[in-house]
């Protein structure tokens, strides 16, 4: 088996790996019950090498792995990364640098949105991955030999796919796109969570300002005792619990024992204290500082339609252009796109406006029509002809808002 435990074996591969011009990377973790995830097995392949890194065999040291990671001259490929980047860079202090992920070249290179990894090996590799394995103990040792191959597979054809995508970038001149979409990747404030900011995860029924301090404060002393022992949030107390404290916002211990929510072991001693010094740290924040949650924009009526609009000329763009629609703009940014010409969304911006944005506004403006072509069926953009003011020429036939069509169906 292609399976390294000593740090002598680990050297060499790495010091191998290290004249590659790039690597694929892939880990496998546990973190059902911690908070951290636990790394189990990491899997390295180059352009002619390929093995298996055991990170809990005994003396094992993974700095030559971690210098390998840090090197700048060898490309580091993986596969929807963002769970294995939050392990490395705790583990390291750092990312590793320059990446590569397969999952966002596939959505600029128009293979769908979120892709899986099984999809583009078939697809780009022409391999097969056995997912039986999947959902392996891989804490439990020691690994059997079908365990290695399956982790070597999510590596292997890899390098294949990586290639395969490259090429495509290269020829469509879309390896900015794909820069461009890295950086969210390559941020530390990706992978690093604010206590403080943790409450807007919750599912509240209430915007109460002094509600969402206490809420805020609960939420921000979980994340960090969920930290220090490292343990699921809902470990420590569940989110139904958080809420009902929120909103009852005990200041007594005999008043948080109250709380339906919360397990009798916590409503005393050091946890029950700290959670009561939560809610009136809450409690007594000044109205200035009282946190509140993003209103809901209210867009002009009959906007409806203008969106259905700008939806389908996204679609029909990016299907000509071979993009997922997803990377181009979201639903709620088409709402903001079509409310306001200046919005500061990611259509407007870069080669998203270049493919999709200035489109869009000249659909708004009756510049451009939509229509169906008589000979293979698919929608077309056809120019609008204009005045000599650069106005759309000829008369509104209709002007029926989302409004109007509401009004006349209550009406029959």
């Amino acid at each position: 088996m292609s399976l390294i435990t000593e740090t002598e074996a680990l050297a060499g591969l790495c010091a191998r790996l290290a004249h590659s011009k790039y690597v694929t990377v892939d880990t496998e973790f546990i973190r059902e019950k911690t908070y951290w995830p636990r790394l189990c097995l990491i899997q390295v392949a180059g352009e002619d090498e390929a093995a298996c890194i055991d990170p809990l065999a005994e003396g094992l040291d993974l700095e030559p792995f971690f210098a390998l990671m840090r090197d700048t001259s060898v490309l580091k490929v993986f596969h929807a990364a963002r769970q294995d980047l939050e392990i490395l860079l705790k583990m390291m202090g750092e990312l590793p640098t320059p990446l590569f992920d397969t999952q966002v070249a596939a959505m600029v290179c128009g293979f769908g949105e979120s892709v899986g990894y099984e999809t583009l090996a078939t697809k780009l590799a022409n391999a097969h991955i056995d997912k039986s394995t999947r959902f392996t103990d891989w804490s439990k040792r020691p690994l059997t030999e079908r365990q290695v191959v399956y982790a070597l597979s999510d590596v292997i054809p890899l390098r294949k796919v990586y290639r395969k995508l490259a090429s495509v970038l290269a020829r469509t001149g879309r390896s900015e796109w794909l820069d461009e979409e890295m950086k969210v990747l390559t941020a530390h404030s990706t992978y690093i969570a604010d206590p403080r900011e943790m409450f807007r995860r919750l599912k509240s029924r209430t915007k109460n300002p002094r509600f969402l301090a206490v809420l805020r404060e609960l939420a921000a002393w979980r994340e960090l005792e969920a930290m220090r022992r490292d343990l699921p949030r809902q470990r420590v107390i569940r989110d139904e619990a958080l809420l009902e404290i929120a909103a009852s916002s005990p200041t007594t211990l005999a008043a948080l024992a109250d709380t339906r929510q919360l397990p009798k072991s916590m409503t005393e001693g050091p946890t029950a204290e700290a959670i009561v010094e939560a809610v009136e740290t809450g409690l007594a924040l000044p109205t200035g500082e009282l946190p509140e949650l993003p209103s809901h924009k209210d867009h002009p009526p009959g906007l409806a339609p203008v969106v259905d609009l700008l939806r389908v000329l996204l679609k029909t763009k990016c299907d000509a252009h071979g993009v997922a629609s997803k990377i181009v703009a979201s639903t709620e940014e088409l709402e903001d796109l079509a409310a306001d010409d200046n919005a500061p969304v990611r259509a407007l911006a870069g080669w998203r406006r270049i493919l999709f944005g200035e489109d869009a506004l000249r659909l708004k403006h009756g510049h451009i029509a939509l229509a169906i072509s008589p000979d293979n069926g698919r929608i077309e953009l056809i120019p609008v002809e204009e005045d000599l003011d650069g106005e759309p020429r000829g008369e509104v036939i209709s002007g029926v808002t989302a409004d109007d069509i509401s009004d006349a169906s209550d009406a029959a």
